[in-house]
């Protein structure tokens, strides 16, 4: 069986609350993320909308979602959807108080790795997830340092 899901955890300094306002804020998930119309409400439908890179021969994408579960400040998913292979695959982000910081469990589901250009698009997840959860952390650890 081949894995079609990209998982991550991460122990984070911040509260969960602040790691909630992270990622489900559209201003906060735009510093992150792509721009976007995200609202933290079941049946929202919004997109993000990613930048073209000429340097690398990609013209930019629009990728269309919708918020499936939505319970502050623990618990958010929501479909993930771009044309051709990355169809109805599902975005979730689970929140842990853990000691003086918040445990986030990250996970992309529901690569179909048959299809034609399946694979490679599961791989570009993988490569764009470690980016922007990088991004991510840096961008809450900037918060904290603010006055």
């Amino acid at each position: 069986m081949t894995n079609n899901t990209i998982q991550r955890e991460l122990l984070l300094p911040q509260s969960q609350q602040q790691v909630w306002d992270a990622i489900a804020n559209s201003a906060a998930l735009a510093d992150w993320m792509y721009p976007n119309d995200f609202e933290p409400r079941v049946g929202h439908p919004f997109t993000f909308q990613v930048p073209p890179k000429p340097e690398i021969g990609f013209e930019g994408l629009t990728v269309r979602c919708e918020v499936l579960e939505c319970e502050p400040p623990s618990w958010l998913v929501f479909s993930w959807s771009v044309a051709g292979p990355v169809v109805d695959t599902r975005v979730s982000f689970r929140l842990e108080p853990d000691g003086n910081g918040t445990r986030l469990f990250f996970e992309h589901a529901g690569f179909d790795l048959t299809q034609p250009g399946g694979k490679q698009a599961f791989g570009g997840a993988q490569y764009g997830w470690v980016q922007m959860l990088e991004k991510l952390t840096t961008v809450l650890s900037n918060q904290e340092n603010q006055p």
